[in-house]
């Protein structure tokens, strides 16, 4: 029996970097996207003439609507689904000091970040525990490091992705009476659409010795991780957090 897995944010960077690792190894992909479909349809279209299942579906997973047709379609493709892996999210709209963060802006990353998260996998969960047959069942978020590390002028993002953390404990300790496992990755400065503007400012961060190992970090390097998670490496280590971060959470003096 062929695992299926969805993937939100799966156009690109990070999530794209996951849709290919998950083909490759033997997964059907269903590639989410909000409004870059054609970016969405060159991921299916790599997975597939490579020899592997995908398909790619639109949704704004801050949206109910959207939300509730994402699952049902994520179901009716293949009559299954065994993996989630929650990777999309927005950086806010402008740095800006926390003093002046808009009540809007505040709302807009939170919506996307964690709101979104907590009710696709609580709807994703429901279909999972009815669905006839055994398999094993992951949820993985892919979070950011900025759950810990306080970026003033990032307020709602650092706020969102510590929320994350929480979700994933919760979902953890909720679901690992019926064998499904919750696993939270962090990924560090990646090189994605989303770090592109600061790439300068990190690029000199990073010569300056920040990261203990010298580089940026790339999609693959997450989706490495996923990809272990579920080949069910760490079936007995449910609620564990991963590092994709090149040694940056590690305090040094």
């Amino acid at each position: 029996m062929q695992q299926v897995a969805l993937v939100t944010g799966g156009s690109r960077g990070i999530g794209a970097g996951i849709c290919r690792t998950l083909a490759g190894q033997g997964l059907a992909v269903i590639v989410n996207y909000r409004q870059n479909a054609a970016a969405a349809e060159q991921v299916v279209q790599s997975i597939n003439r490579s020899g592997g299942n995908a398909v790619a579906v639109q949704a704004d997973i801050s949206r109910p609507d959207d939300r509730d047709r994402l699952v049902q379609q994520a179901f009716d493709w293949q009559g299954r689904l065994d993996v989630l892996v929650n990777n999309a999210g927005i950086a806010p709209p402008r740095r800006v000091d926390l003093l002046e963060l808009e009540e809007a802006e505040y709302r807009q990353v939170l919506e996307v970040n964690l709101n979104a998260v907590f009710f696709l996998s609580q709807a994703v969960v429901r279909r999972m525990l009815a669905q006839p047959g055994e398999s094993r069942r992951v949820i993985i978020n892919i979070s950011s490091v900025s759950a810990e590390f306080a970026s003033t002028d990032r307020a709602a993002y650092c706020i969102s992705k510590a929320g994350m953390g929480m979700l994933t404990q919760l979902l953890a300790a909720r679901l690992a009476g019926e064998g499904i496992g919750v696993y939270e990755i962090r990924p560090g400065i990646t090189a994605t659409d989303m770090t592109a503007p600061v790439k300068e400012k990190y690029d000199r961060m990073i010569a300056d010795g920040l990261l203990p190992m010298p580089r940026w970090g790339q999609p693959e390097d997450v989706a490495r991780i996923v990809a272990a998670i579920v080949a069910g490496h760490f079936d007995y280590a449910t609620g564990q957090v991963f590092y994709a971060d090149g040694g940056l959470h590690i305090r040094r003096l």
